[in-house]
């Protein structure tokens, strides 16, 4: 009897231990809500990786027991740097704050010029976080670029006529979140082909693999996406791989992405995250691997894998201009393709392309690395023009005010127009830049400026039918002399039935305004947004997803009613 009372007690005791344990498991491993993307945060296995944010899972628990708590589990998409003690997620991400453009008179401002930007890096960088969950208010503003989200999209626009660079397209209709106004498109495509040659691309991917990268978003989406870019290569092109993390290495050089590609393969595929993130020595090392294999009238780049998260040498954004600004009189581009999320860094990688005479891509799929490696891969490689600057000269007899819609950071002042020692944006082969500006029509009166020093008199040009003169200033790539090229538009663009896509350009911008709480938007919403897409024909899968994002931003934000 006393063996059975002894053997009931000690199947009960181990029943209880059981019960015990799994509980534990429970309350560690059970699945989570993220603040941020409301989105369950599921366990991942251990992580091996040393510094920049990863330790070993072993010793954070036994560091988390000394001080009486327990450890969070990290999920596949979040590093140590954006968890709190009770496991909770935090935002390390880093945007750049700027002032939104307002209204400006014609008679004291009547020129408006920027840099062009064909970067598209803001648009898939929201679709990141619509797709997580973020609301409204949880997007930051500096996140929102409206002249990306536009250049995104492919548009009908005219082609280069008769020798010229750029080809323009200008419409002018009503605006549709601001009934006082019109709205200007001016839908400017450089040439579709570079100029031949026979020397073929040089090419240079520096690949940050840092501990931060050690995520399937991030150097898992890197090696997917070098591996499409080499199936587009051809024996003419040279490839070379270079990493950094707390040292640089040269992982392979001058291969030829036909003859080599069983072992461009097997070198990507054994890219490793660890350690700290020193970009500069990568960036000097991937330079000097370009000039070595330098093609005087070939394509000579250098594209970066990053999540931006420097923290180790050059890490302010002002030394990073300084140091690429220095590398780009070489005649070496540089691309910047951005990956991940939690830490990443979109000020420092918008600096190093702008700076570096590239562009800047996000990366946030496999889909999206096909769009940019392989379906606009001679956007992506290849220059037409240089230093391409814009200027928009307004009539006063027409327009009384202006306002530009983005490009907030591409402002140049009036006089850096003709100034050739003054940087601007690089325009690929094909590229589309669109341009949008809210604009309150004169009445058909001209008051006199009333001022001591000038008249502000119109002249005979004015009298015209011209609301506008766009000047387009740019260089062959590698130039030092600029060339001019300029259109007009007027009553003839005025229309009552605008286009398809001038209909969808607004649906993006009115989304784009919505996101960053623009000032101007007045009361229009994401119904409105859907209601103008609707009466587009959304003509390809990217539009079609643009028409299902704002419906995502639309029930994120019932529900948080």
């Amino acid at each position: 009897m006393k063996k059975k009372l002894l053997l009931i007690v000690t199947l009960a005791l181990v029943a209880v231990l059981l019960s015990g344990c799994a509980l534990f498991q429970w309350l560690i491993v059970a699945p989570r809500m993220s603040p941020v993307t409301k989105r369950e945060i599921a366990p991942a296995p251990d992580v091996v990786y040393e510094e920049d944010g990863y330790v070993d899972m072993d010793m954070m628990e036994a560091e988390y027991a000394v001080a009486g708590m327990v450890a969070p589990m990290m999920s596949a998409n979040a590093s140590m740097k954006s968890l709190t003690f009770d496991g909770s997620q935090f935002n390390t991400e880093e945007y750049a704050s700027t002032a939104e453009n307002g209204f400006k008179n014609v008679q004291t401002s009547p020129l408006s010029t920027f840099s062009a930007d064909v970067d598209t890096a803001s648009y898939c960088n929201l679709r990141r976080m619509l797709n997580d969950g973020y609301s409204l208010q949880e997007i930051p503003a500096g996140a929102v670029r409206v002249e990306e989200m536009l250049n995104y999209f492919r548009y009908n626009y005219d082609a280069p006529k008769d020798g010229a660079k750029f080809g323009v397209t200008a419409q002018i209709a009503d605006c549709p979140w601001n009934k006082v106004s019109k709205l200007l498109l001016l839908g400017v495509r450089a040439a579709d082909a570079p100029e031949k040659t026979s020397e073929g691309s040089n090419l240079v991917f520096l690949i940050d693999v840092s501990g931060s990268m050690g995520e399937p978003n991030k150097l898992g989406l890197v090696k997917k996406a070098l591996t499409l870019l080499t199936e587009q290569l051809t024996e003419q092109d040279t490839l070379s791989i270079c990493t950094y993390s707390d040292g640089e290495k040269i992982v392979i050089e001058g291969a030829n992405p036909v003859k080599d590609r069983a072992k461009l393969i097997t070198a990507i595929d054994g890219l490793q995250a660890m350690g700290y993130t020193d970009g500069q020595k990568g960036l000097a090392q991937a330079y000097d691997v370009a000039l070595r294999h330098y093609r005087p009238h070939g394509n000579n780049r250098v594209i970066m894998c990053s999540d931006g998260d420097l923290n180790v040498g050059i890490t302010s954004e002002s030394d990073l201009h300084d140091f690429v600004s220095e590398k780009k009189q070489t005649g070496v581009y540089l691309s910047v393709l951005g990956f991940g999320a939690g830490n990443y860094k979109d000020t420092k990688m918008e600096t190093l392309a702008d700076d570096g005479n590239g562009n800047y891509y996000y990366i946030d799929s496999i889909l999206e690395a096909r769009k940019v490696l392989v379906e606009d891969l001679t956007q992506t490689l290849y220059a037409v023009a240089d230093d391409v600057k814009f200027q928009i000269e307004f009539n006063p007899a027409k327009v009384s005010a202006w306002r530009q819609v983005g490009y907030e950071n591409r402002a140049l002042a009036d006089e850096d127009f003709e100034n050739d020692a003054k940087d601007a944006g690089e325009v690929g082969a094909g590229a589309q830049v669109t341009v949008l500006y809210e604009l309150i029509p004169a009445k058909g009166e001209f008051a006199e400026s009333g001022l001591k020093y000038q008249t502000g008199a119109l002249t005979d040009a004015a009298h015209s039918d011209e609301w506008l003169t766009l000047s387009i200033r740019y260089k062959a790539p590698g130039g030092e002399e600029s060339k001019l090229e300029t259109v007009t538009a007027g009553d003839a663009d005025l229309t009552n039935a605008p286009s398809d896509d001038f209909r969808f350009a607004s649906a993006v911008a009115e989304f784009g305004m919505i996101l960053g709480k623009s000032d101007y938007i007045g009361k229009a919403d994401y119904a409105d947004v859907l209601n103008l897409l609707k009466t587009t024909q959304l003509s390809d899968d990217y539009r079609e997803e643009l028409f299902s994002l704002v419906k995502i931003a639309q029930r994120t934000e019932q529900l948080g009613q």
